[in-house]
């Protein structure tokens, strides 16, 4: 794993890293998730699993992509075993309003992606990485961190083009 997708300037302690990171990955956990709650049980399993290997994680100054490739792999677990389950409809009238900014509707596009390409978008253009690190982050080749940037953001083109028809 590349040295340096961790900063010299995080904390090695436990608790101070997670004071410190906490909120980001709370954060990223949320975008690759979509919802709150399961972000937040996503994190403290990630953490939970990190605590007990936190001396070898810092030696080997893995922290940053251990946690953000397990965060992502869990969303990706969850959505495989979701995507098994039949969904109830949500009761009529109880719909959420159709986003009128930019940002609102950019998020629901990128809510109809598969989890791996959303994980990769939001590594790419929320965290800034370099194809790179998002390769080590998605334990995949560079290629295969480009392919799935790629494809998200040819699949967002096509629907955005969707939606320009129907207007």
């Amino acid at each position: 794993m590349p040295e340096d997708l961790e900063s010299p300037a995080l904390p090695s302690d436990f608790e101070a890293y997670v004071a410190a990171r906490g909120p980001a990955l709370q954060r990223f956990a949320y975008l690759v998730t979509r919802d709150r709650a399961e972000s937040a049980d996503l994190v403290q399993d990630v953490l939970e699993r990190a605590w007990k290997r936190w001396d070898s994680l810092v030696a080997a100054r893995t922290t940053e992509s251990y946690l953000l490739r397990s965060i992502s792999n869990g969303a990706i677990s969850r959505w495989r075993k979701l995507r098994r389950l039949v969904s109830v409809a949500d009761p009529i009238g109880h719909e959420a309003p159709a986003p009128t900014d930019d940002a609102g509707v950019a998020w629901l596009l990128c809510a109809e992606l598969p989890p791996t390409q959303r994980a990769a978008v939001v590594l790419r253009f929320y965290e800034d990485l370099p194809y790179d690190e998002i390769a080590v982050i998605l334990d995949c080749a560079e290629s295969t961190a480009r392919s799935h940037v790629h494809r998200a953001l040819q699949a967002l083109r096509t629907r955005l083009q969707e939606g320009d028809d129907d207007d």
